[in-house]
């Protein structure tokens, strides 16, 4: 077929031939590689290569969209998207961003090396290779401690594509990527009890994952819970693990989105300006950070990214915009359009989000951390923050742990419930570990909670 960039100019200027006044191609291609294994050999796989393209336009003021996976069926995806335009609501705010000036973009050559999202050595791993690094996943997590008993959904994925955009507005670029993940859940068992521990890495780096890590990691999480109790009603300091604290971010991630905001969806609407979380805290959403899931030099409508500080020192600074929100708000796309893939219609995302401490002074090494503590919960797992109202703010969450006194680990706690509402919690922050960690493009460190109610 024609290299991306005709097919994807055919597209437009033929779209444009017919009627529509504003016209992108979005194409997507990738490989993906992912593996199972369970008792040391190969449980699962699949592979794929696939191609995609979108066709995007914007005609009398109303939207058109269509897309297929084969270059033999434009012809039809134009007619579609057009014809869908046709019978679509006239909507002002439809529009499409102009060509950025751009660090990473000259005449349409991307320069992505500082970004470092595409590993020269990795992007084509042939699959027994795959298999060994997966292996090492669970041989880890069984050599830990003889209490692990099974290993579940010991995956690898490992995957690569090109993304490229075309829009009649001047826009064309384009940037290949390649993406690393590792994860796996352990059970460990000891007197007719058993206890769950679970563990995550990924980059845009196969060298940055440390398969062996994720495996004792995971094992680690679960035989500390093994003799796990109760505790009594209790209002007490908490500290959350990072891995659950990401968690909690994921969900508040929701409430950034200009889109959320303009539909009345997030927890932070009207309050640009106020201090909604704790004054120790800055948030952070970066597309540029090097070798992060979430880093890309563009979005996916082509707006560069960049970073946003989007609360300063616990004070609401702006949201997340893509271009049609922008529009409607009069501001400037921040560069945080996001697809679920080529069938999908541009919405407003994160990059990577993460949560920064103000000052040094409140980042403390973990083992102090927990010795900071008289009494309190050290939360390592928590069930169903996915349950957590985006609108609201509010959950009600089931926890386990480790339970501290006088600075020191007690015992292994389960069946616990935290309540309360998404800002509350992120207003309570008092100090961080030094363990910073990003699980997919939420990254936080260990947090400090101030007294929260604990329910057995």
């Amino acid at each position: 077929m024609k290299t991306d960039r005709e097919f994807a100019s055919d597209l437009v200027g033929i779209a444009l031939r017919n009627g529509a006044d504003r016209a992108e191609a979005y194409i997507k291609s990738s490989r993906n590689l992912s593996l199972e294994v369970k008792n040391q050999e190969l449980d699962a796989v699949e592979s794929s290569l696939s191609f995609g393209y979108s066709l995007r336009v914007i005609r009398d003021g109303k939207l058109g969209f269509s897309y297929s996976t084969s270059p033999d069926e434009s012809e039809s995806v134009i007619k579609n998207a057009i014809g869908a335009a046709k019978w679509a609501d006239e909507d002002e705010y439809l529009d499409m961003p102009n060509p950025p000036l751009s660090p990473f973009s000259k005449g349409g050559i991307i320069d992505i090396t500082s970004l470092e999202i595409f590993d020269g050595k990795g992007w084509n791993i042939k699959e027994d290779e795959a298999v060994k690094h997966v292996l090492i996943i669970e041989k880890a997590a069984n050599d830990f401690d003889k209490r692990i008993k099974k290993t579940r959904k010991a995956t690898g994925t490992f995957s690569s594509g090109e993304i490229f955009i075309l829009n009649s507005k001047g826009i064309d670029i384009s940037y290949p990527y390649t993406k690393f993940t590792a994860q796996v859940m352990t059970v460990a068992e000891e007197n007719g009890e058993s206890q769950m521990g679970w563990d995550f890495n990924g980059s845009r780096l196969l060298q940055d994952i440390s398969f062996e890590d994720v495996g004792r990691n995971a094992a680690k999480r679960a035989v500390q819970l093994l003799g796990a109790k109760r505790i009594n009603t209790v209002k007490a300091p908490i500290i959350i693990d990072n891995s659950v604290a990401s968690e909690f971010l994921g969900i508040f991630a929701s409430s950034f989105s200009a889109e959320s905001v303009q539909k009345g969806r997030s927890l932070l609407k009207d309050k640009i300006g106020q201090k909604v979380i704790s004054p120790k805290v800055n948030l952070v959403d970066s597309g540029i950070i090097p070798r992060r899931l979430g880093t890309r030099p563009f979005d996916d409508e082509g707006v560069i990214t960049s970073e946003k500080v989007l609360i300063k020192e616990g004070v609401l600074q702006g949201f997340l915009h893509n271009t049609y929100t922008a529009k409607k708000e009069g501001a400037h796309s921040t560069g945080n359009a996001v697809r679920g893939g080529f069938t999908g219609l541009p919405s407003v995302g994160i990059s990577n989000l993460y949560l920064k401490i103000v000052s040094e002074s409140d980042v403390i090494p973990f083992n102090t951390l927990i010795a900071s503590l008289d009494k309190g919960l050290y939360i390592t797992e928590a069930m169903g923050v996915h349950t957590a109202n985006p609108i609201t703010g509010e959950f009600s969450i089931g926890v386990s742990g480790l339970w501290i006194e006088n600075g020191t680990i007690r015992f292994p706690v389960k069946e616990a419930v935290i309540s309360g509402d998404m800002l509350g919690l992120f207003q309570r922050i008092e100090a961080a570990g030094d363990d910073m960690r990003f699980y997919g493009n939420t990254g936080t460190p260990s947090l400090l909670i101030g007294p929260t109610d604990i329910s057995a």
